[in-house]
């Protein structure tokens, strides 16, 4: 039986999302978000990939979106494949860039703030259970350790 032989309500849940790990002066550009939740989390600008949209036009916007920076990518960290206890499958496109210039425009309402943090701020977020997902930081030590591919990798 194939996931598309389920009836709807069975079938997998598989988000294609993007995640940026922006880096300046030994600090990590983090977006701050509420979501309806009791405490905001913190995650990379972050977000799914739209219809008709790469992973690289992808990431570009939500960047944008979310924190008002355009940023010069560097890197593809890779392909994230994380599952939550909800039964969700999250593909998350990791890359690598460094922030060219504020532009004047306003940031996604669900963002309450950015923050430019180190890591071991980023760790005691960590700690508080405070991080949108367990790839943040993974994907924050697998940029420091060079651990990335040229984005001709990605083939749009």
């Amino acid at each position: 039986m194939t996931a598309s032989s389920l009836p709807t309500s069975a079938r997998p849940i598989i988000h294609s999302t993007v995640a940026c790990v922006i880096q300046h002066n030994g600090r990590f550009l983090m977006v701050e978000e509420a979501k309806g939740r009791a405490n905001t989390v913190f995650n990379q600008p972050a977000g799914h990939i739209e219809l008709g949209e790469g992973p690289v036009a992808a990431i570009q916007r939500e960047v944008q979106e979310e924190t008002a920076w355009q940023v010069a990518l560097t890197g593809y960290l890779g392909l994230y494949v994380f599952h939550t206890p909800e039964g969700e499958t999250f593909h998350s496109h990791g890359f690598t860039g460094v922030p060219e210039r504020l532009l004047p425009t306003a940031i996604d309402p669900a963002i309450v703030a950015t923050h430019w943090l180190t890591r071991d701020e980023i760790v005691a977020l960590a700690t508080e259970q405070r991080l949108r997902s367990p790839l943040v930081l993974k994907r924050i030590d697998d940029a420091q350790s060079n651990r990335h591919f040229p984005l001709a990798v990605i083939h749009e």
